[in-house]
């Protein structure tokens, strides 16, 4: 029966780093496309954030080639961690808080337990299943007092959830991909391939709200082209990579946490005890998966 993952000091850093850039963006999103044609948004980011990873590459020596064979896999891979995730969860974003948006969006863990237990035959423990439930509870807690006015957005609420469904299944193929090629490389011609997806349909539904953005506007492209599109997305999918698709999920349910609590300082939400108490749920979920078993901090490094 496997074990708890426990993460490297170097993996715990990434993490650490993670949180803090995806948590503040949330709030960073909703200024950014308060105003502004949402898919446009991600397609500026992206484009400006895409030749930024490629220096990153050139600096660091790793390869841009990716073997004929493997294209196939990695269209597949961009699909589900890329376009539909990036598509919907940024017009989501338009229609809901961006606290909450977050929290919708990171459902993930729970779509990525059942769907790795369904289709990529990976049994849970019963100490998994304890976090995917406390994640749940938590994040319900944090939908308190916003299901009433979620009932008024069914759209943007089912964008979330797909986007969220799509980014599961996505971290369960990277898990289980057999490309040969670093994280980097894979990131690099997603990030291209999803830049040119999302430019046609923002040319196809936005081109007749395209303006010069305006100085918020500009930062928060900025931000999520160095923070979001070079550093975390490559973060992230190399975390998804060495890590249990489970222990990866939820080691990062702590981001919607911060995206709510950076809401409330930035923009003015109320938090309720419901929140506070969501904050002790997500902990015991991320401790109740990563937390080593005796068998597993005795085992040798």
């Amino acid at each position: 029966m496997p074990q708890a993952h426990q993460l490297t000091r170097k993996q715990w850093v990434t993490l650490i780093i993670l949180t803090l850039v995806w948590g503040i963006n949330w709030p960073i999103l909703k200024v950014g496309v308060t105003g502004y044609p949402a898919i446009t948004f991600r397609s500026l980011s992206m484009w400006i954030g895409w030749p930024l990873l490629g220096l990153v590459m050139l600096k660091m020596k790793v390869p841009f080639k990716i073997p004929r064979c493997e294209w196939k896999e990695l269209l597949l891979l961009a699909s589900s961690n890329m376009f539909v995730w990036h598509v919907l969860m940024i017009l989501a974003v338009q229609d809901l808080s961006s606290g909450r948006a977050a929290i919708l969006g990171y459902t993930m863990p729970i779509f990525s337990a059942v769907i790795g237990m369904l289709f990529f035959k990976s049994p849970l423990r019963a100490r998994a299943w304890l976090g995917v439930a406390l994640a749940a509870v938590g994040a319900m807690l944090l939908l308190w007092h916003e299901l009433t006015d979620l009932s008024g957005k069914p759209l943007g609420v089912v964008m979330a959830l797909v986007a969220a469904a799509a980014w599961a299944l996505g971290t369960q193929q990277i898990r289980h991909t057999k490309m040969s090629v670093p994280t980097l490389t894979i990131v690099f011609w997603m990030t291209g391939m999803t830049a040119v997806v999302m430019t046609g349909v923002a040319a196809c539904f936005e081109i007749d709200r395209w303006t010069m953005p305006y100085a918020p506007t500009w930062g928060a492209i900025i931000y999520n082209a160095i923070g979001v599109f070079v550093f975390a997305q490559s973060a992230w999918l190399g975390l998804a990579r060495s890590l249990p698709p489970l222990a990866s999920s939820l080691s990062v349910m702590f981001i919607p946490v911060l995206g709510v609590f950076s809401g409330a300082w930035w923009l003015g939400e109320v938090l309720h005890w419901q929140d506070w108490l969501a904050v002790l749920l997500v902990v015991a979920a991320i401790a109740s998966v990563l937390w080593p078993t005796r068998a597993s901090s005795e085992a040798p490094t």
